[in-house]
């Protein structure tokens, strides 16, 4: 009789393999905190059209702030965007994500400005972005194009030139905003370019300490420039022609307005906290608060906010810029955002084929 090998160890009831979980990734307070101060300047800036005209100093923080406010908010955006392979998750994410609520803040901002602006037969038109819509967009197409600008050589100088050439085509009209789509698109090539340690260069004291000069001597530029100069030229919306320059004028102030920008938005990054703060959390909701901040910009004038002559004085404009940034900080709040989450963030699996397929192998498993 042959005897089992002691060697062997006994046999355990057989139990399942673990399941695998991914690990969860931690949001970066440095960038939560980054994208919510500039979707506040980008409320603010809104709230301080209406007191232009009154204020030369309002113009210039105005101009100040267009300088670099959107800029920020794009390189972020592209530098978040750095891993879009156009898989097939990603690209639902993107129709899911830019897409929908593009097509969705399209027909509502299309319907509420035939009231605000007093235009009844404005037509719903989704091939020409109106009012905020533009960024998603200018967004869709940009990170569609990803792959393409992690290839290519030069990113960075290529998107510079097309940049530079839009400035001259005037023919290239008003479908899916493609003026402003090009003209930020160096933004957005640049985000995708940078490194982890690019932005912990920025934040070094050194730079912080700098930022102060270089924020103080744009505002005196500003001041200075408000009436010799259109603040257009920050919207990149439109080419040199339609801005009353010569065509040869357009690329050169892409450059010098990209040159101005990066610094200023360089300059911005070094001052926002890395720390956890008490608005941290709202920064995965300024795509919430920068849509739908929007119906109340366009809705101040109407309500008569900026009918009483105390609003244009200075304690009126700091009341208006306050509330501003009430608005907005309310509206990337959880609670805002678990209620519009099913347009700005729906999952819709029924339409994507494969989505059902997975939901049988999980029920199964």
């Amino acid at each position: 009789m042959v005897s089992a090998p002691t060697d062997v160890p006994p046999r355990t009831p057989r139990q399942d393999p673990a399941p695998r979980t991914e690990p969860v990734k931690q949001r970066d307070a440095f960038f939560d905190n980054a994208k919510y101060l500039a979707i506040v300047l980008v409320a603010t800036g809104h709230a301080w059209e209406p007191l232009r005209d009154g204020s030369r100093a309002v113009s210039a923080l105005y101009m100040l702030v267009y300088a670099f406010h959107m800029p920020a908010f794009i390189v972020i955006a592209g530098y978040f965007s750095r891993s879009f392979d156009a898989s097939p998750q990603r690209l639902r994410r993107l129709v899911t994500g830019v897409a929908v609520p593009y097509v969705v803040f399209e027909t509502a901002y299309t319907f509420y400005t035939r009231w605000t602006d007093g235009v009844p037969d404005r037509p719903v038109s989704l091939q020409e972005p109106l009012y905020l819509t533009w960024f998603l967009a200018a967004l869709f197409i940009w990170r569609l194009t990803t792959p393409v600008w992690r290839s290519v050589r030069w990113p960075l100088p290529l998107a510079l030139a097309l940049a530079m050439l839009a400035t001259t085509a005037p023919s290239i009209g008003e479908d899916f905003d493609l003026q402003r789509t090009l003209q930020f698109l160096p933004y957005f090539v640049l985000g995708l370019c940078l490194k982890p340690e690019h932005f912990r260069l920025v934040r070094r004291w050194k730079v912080r300490i700098a930022a102060v000069p270089v924020f103080a001597g744009a505002l005196a530029a500003a001041y200075w420039a408000v009436p010799r100069m259109s603040d257009a030229w920050f919207y990149h919306r439109d080419s040199a022609q339609e801005l009353g320059a010569p065509a040869w004028y357009g690329p050169f102030m892409t450059l010098v307005v990209f040159a101005c920008s990066t610094l200023l938005v360089a300059c911005f990054l070094s001052w926002v906290p890395g720390r956890r703060m008490w608005f941290t959390a709202l920064g995965a909701g300024t795509l919430y608060g920068y849509l739908l901040h929007g119906f109340v910009a366009q809705g101040s004038k109407p309500w008569g906010w900026y009918d009483p002559a105390w609003v244009y004085e200075p304690l009126g404009e700091i009341v208006v810029t306050v509330v501003a940034a009430a608005i907005v900080t309310v509206l990337c709040t959880p609670p805002v955002r678990r209620v519009f989450r099913f347009v700005m963030e729906p999952e819709l699996k029924w339409a994507f084929r494969g989505e059902r397929n997975r939901e049988r192998v999980v029920l199964r498993a």
